[in-house]
This record gives C-alpha cells, sequence and structure tokens, in this order.
C-alpha cells in the first residue's frame, strides 16, 4: 500500500538519523567540512558518465530488436525507472515495468518487447554481480572480521539471487514452462476478480510468445556478449571507482578492495525488498563495514552520507522531475507498484 510505503520511507530515515546521533552529528559535520570538494565534484562527475553507461547498455538491447528510439530520449526513461526503484520497497524491481511502460508508449512498439529490453538489461547487470559477489565473500572471510551468520546469510542471499536468476533465464526461454507459469497467473487472477477474462489467457500467452522471441533475440545477438555484457563489468567497476574517490575526498587511507566488499554486501542488503532503495540497511552496512575496515566512524559517516547523496538521492530526485513529462499514465504504473508493496 502507499502508506506503508512511505512509512517504509519513514523508518530508514529515521534509522539513518539514529546511525547519525549515536556517531555524533558535530563529528559528522567536521568530517564533511574536511572533504576535498574537487574530489567530491568528480564523483558527482563519475555518476554522470554512469548514466551515460546505462543508457548505453539499454540501447544496445533497444537496437537488438529493433525499437527505433534515440539514445538521448533513454535518459529521462532511466532515471524514472531509478527513481521507482528507489522509492518502492521492491527488491530494486519496482522501475523496471515502469521503464517497459514508458519505452512501450514513447516508441509505440509492443509491451512484450520492450519489457524483454528491460528484463534482458536488468540481467546483464546479475553476471557481474554474480562473480563480484563470489570473490566479495571469500575476501571478507579472510580479511574481515564477520560473524559466522553474517558469512551464512550473504552466502544465502547469493544462493537465493543465482535460483531465481536461473528459474526466470528458464521462464524467459523455455516455452512449455512459460505457458504453465502464465496459466497459473491467469487462473489466479480469474479467481480473485468478478471482471471478464475470457480473453485473458489467449491474450496473456500471445503476449508471452512476443515476450520469448524478443528475449532469444537478444540472447543470440553478438552485440550483447561483445559490447553489452563488457559494459555491465565496465560499469560495476566504475561504481567501486566512485566511492574510492570520496574516500580520497577525506584522505582517508582504505584499499580499493575494502571498498568493493563494502560495496557488495551493501549492494546485497539493498536488493532485500524490505525498505525502499534500502534506506537506513544500506547505509548503517556501509558505516558498521567501513569502520570495520579502520576508517574512522566519523569518516564513514560523512563519506556515506556523501555516497548516498550521489547514488541514491539524486537518482531519485532526477526521475521525480522527469515524471511530468510522461503524463499521467507513468503515475497509474506507479501507484500499481506502490499497491502492490
Amino acid at each position: 500500500m502507499k502508506y506503508q510505503t512511505l512509512m517504509l520511507l519513514a523508518l530508514g530515515i529515521g534509522v539513518l538519523a539514529v546511525l547519525v546521533l549515536l556517531i555524533g552529528p558535530e563529528e559528522i559535520l567536521n568530517a564533511l567540512g574536511m572533504a576535498n570538494p574537487w574530489y567530491v565534484v568528480l564523483a558527482f562527475l563519475i555518476q554522470f558518465l554512469l548514466f551515460g553507461l546505462w543508457t548505453e547498455r539499454w540501447s544496445i538491447n533497444i537496437q537488438v530488436v529493433d525499437i527505433k528510439i534515440k539514445k538521448l530520449a533513454l535518459l529521462p526513461m532511466l532515471l524514472v525507472g531509478m527513481a521507482v526503484n528507489n522509492i518502492t520497497p521492491s527488491g530494486r524491481g519496482g522501475g523496471e515495468p515502469v521503464r517497459a511502460y514508458i519505452l512501450g508508449k514513447y516508441t509505440k512498439c509492443p509491451m512484450e518487447n520492450s519489457f524483454a529490453t528491460v528484463i534482458a538489461d536488468k540481467g546483464l547487470d546479475t553476471f557481474p554481480l554474480f562473480l563480484l559477489a563470489v570473490i566479495t565473500i571469500i575476501y571478507a572471510v579472510l580479511y574481515f572480521q564477520l560473524s559466522t551468520l553474517t558469512i551464512y546469510a550473504l552466502i544465502s542471499s547469493v544462493a537465493v539471487l543465482l535460483v531465481l536468476f536461473i528459474i526466470g533465464f528458464y521462464m524467459s526461454i523455455d516455452q512449455k514452462m512459460g505457458e504453465r507459469v502464465t496459466r497459473w497467473v491467469v487462473n489466479v487472477i480469474k479467481r480473485f476478480s468478478k471482471k471478464d477474462h475470457s480473453k485473458l489467457e489467449k491474450r496473456a500467452l500471445n503476449a508471452l510468445n512476443g515476450f520469448q522471441n524478443s528475449i532469444r533475440t537478444l540472447i543470440r545477438n553478438r552485440k550483447i556478449l561483445l559490447y553489452a555484457l563488457p559494459l555491465s563489468f565496465l560499469i560495476w567497476f566504475v561504481e567501486i571507482i566512485r566511492v574510492y574517490i570520496i574516500f580520497m575526498a577525506f584522505n582517508t587511507p582504505i584499499s580499493l578492495e575494502a571498498i568493493a566488499v563494502v560495496f557488495l554486501i551493501s549492494t546485497l542488503i539493498g536488493i532485500v525488498p524490505l525498505l525502499p532503495g534500502g534506506l537506513g540497511a544500506v547505509d548503517g552496512m556501509m558505516i558498521l563495514l567501513f569502520s570495520i575496515a579502520g576508517v574512522p566512524p566519523s569518516v564513514s559517516a560523512a563519506a556515506t552520507i556523501i555516497e548516498r547523496l550521489i547514488s541514491f538521492w539524486m537518482p531519485s530526485f532526477l526521475g521525480i522531475l522527469m515524471l511530468p513529462y510522461f503524463g499521467s499514465g507513468v503515475m497509474d504504473q506507479i501507484s500499481k507498484n506502490l499497491g502492490r508493496d
């Protein structure tokens, strides 16, 4: 429900406020005052570079399924999707249907085609995430004094993501399994709705067929393997570099490996669909792990505040600003997402 989402947002902000009070607002402000502004500006610029890289990767998927649209027009859609992901407690997945809806509406292409490009774009993020997550867990076990429970939780989260990815991928390409799941969903809808759904199953199966054809086209295209997948690894590397540059602003010695570990663990925490954008949970985990890595708590908090301002609040604000441009239909889609949460 919408009110539940607002309450969760308030809870996340409250958790962050408690962390700030525990460390000491004055100490954090002093640390922020020490930050070299040029490094902070550079970190902001890197975030805009990431916007461009994300747009480029999505455009590769779009070109493969022959949807005609200029790259510049994709950026506002991307930002709206990121904003929705950040304001809905849906495991960073609430923005994908909205992004697909906007693309379909803007280009007049079938919804199953636009949705396939978004799913493929999301899937491309998964490959580097799994690889980096495995490396992160190994490094964390060796160099971080994490509890056994925390290590098991990280391994379990990666395992669950892997299983979900395999199931989703199989459903996207296997016609029989896709049809079984689609019919099951249609039957559930029929039970809980009194509307006439006599044509719903046929429309759903036709949409599934179009979606699977688009996914197969994307998988078989060499552009995805040669350009989009390496671009995904580059994007993750640039994100880690952005955090590293933020710590350079504080002249705080911390290894790139430690930053990568903290960033990946925090990302995994943020995927859990409890708080919008992992607000509070991600911030707290970053502050805690940076402190374990030897960074003073005040600097950990100050660096985390800047990092989240760049990676969470700025995209959210820019995406919300773009909403009126796409009309009331997008707001209806967002309301549906909020209604599901």
